[in-house]
């Protein structure tokens, strides 16, 4: 049985594993879009322990007899004008280790985010997701998210094939 418990320090090093198998993961798709930094456990796991005393923010960590399996990072959100948005609240990051897929950790880690946003009295909530992962897109459809912006990146080296003033 999972079980779904808020983050704390004594967590780090299984952030910091799963948030730099995140970055990774990213970075794989499209490294021209996503950072890697050297030490990306030291460096993303520690970035998540920071968090855990903003009360605007929710780490949590989902647990499969006794071993951290995944977590989710959330935060709540003011109104932004540049995103043409209301307040609401954002998931950030969901990650499930490999052995611990297709249980539905994915689902309950996600829910377990939904409930602390709406409890903050936040009615919507929002997150991103890379192109392709075609999963991710299922069991976020699956709670009733739909799609509402696609980002899209454009490089310097690209642009200056479409400019006819660079050199």
């Amino acid at each position: 049985m999972t079980k779904i418990r808020p983050a704390e320090p004594a967590d780090n090093a299984a952030l910091g594993r799963f948030g730099a198998a995140l970055m990774r993961q990213h970075h794989a798709a499209d490294p021209r879009r996503f950072i890697l930094t050297e030490r990306p456990e030291s460096g993303y796991g520690g970035f998540l322990a920071s968090q855990l005393l903003n009360p605007n923010c929710v780490v949590l960590v989902a647990e499969l007899a006794g071993e951290i399996v995944g977590y989710v990072f959330a935060t709540i959100e003011p109104t932004s004008w540049r995103d043409l948005r209301g307040p609401c609240g954002f998931v950030h990051d969901v990650f499930v280790d490999e052995r611990a897929r297709l249980k539905g950790t994915g689902r309950e880690l996600l829910a377990a985010a939904i409930a602390w946003i709406h409890s903050r009295g936040q009615t919507q909530v929002v997150l991103w997701s890379k192109p392709g992962n075609e999963a991710a897109h299922r069991l976020f459809a699956g709670l009733g998210f739909r799609q509402t912006m696609i980002e899209m990146t454009l490089d310097r080296e690209a642009s200056k094939a479409t400019d006819p003033g660079a050199s």
